[in-house]
């Protein structure tokens, strides 16, 4: 009789490793999943904040010309600028070697 508790002892105390085992697992996969997480996460932030340095740099632009009154100088330069905008009979000349 002794030796049957002994066998239903050791089977037990597989099966605890065995669960141990794939806590260990569980807990391991998780902090794997978490570090690469954090790891998309800060590379959006970097993104989020060359974003907000471009817009901050934008609106500082825009707010020199309101403080100086040039909105009309403003409007024009980014007519040009963005729009390929010309006065009338204005010559344009545009540069299409690609040298220095």
């Amino acid at each position: 009789m002794q030796k049957a508790k002994h066998g239903t002892k050791r089977r037990g105390g597989f099966l605890v490793k065995l669960a141990i085992f794939c806590l260990a697992a569980v807990v391991l996969l998780s902090l794997v999943e978490r570090q690469i997480q954090i790891a998309e996460k800060r590379e959006e932030l970097a993104q989020l904040e060359a974003q907000l340095q471009a817009q901050t740099a934008k609106n500082q632009e825009l707010q020199e010309v309101l403080d100086n009154g040039g909105m009309e100088e403003y409007a024009e330069k980014r007519a040009r600028r963005d729009l390929d905008y010309a006065k009338p009979n204005e010559r344009v000349f545009v540069d299409v070697g690609g040298g220095d």
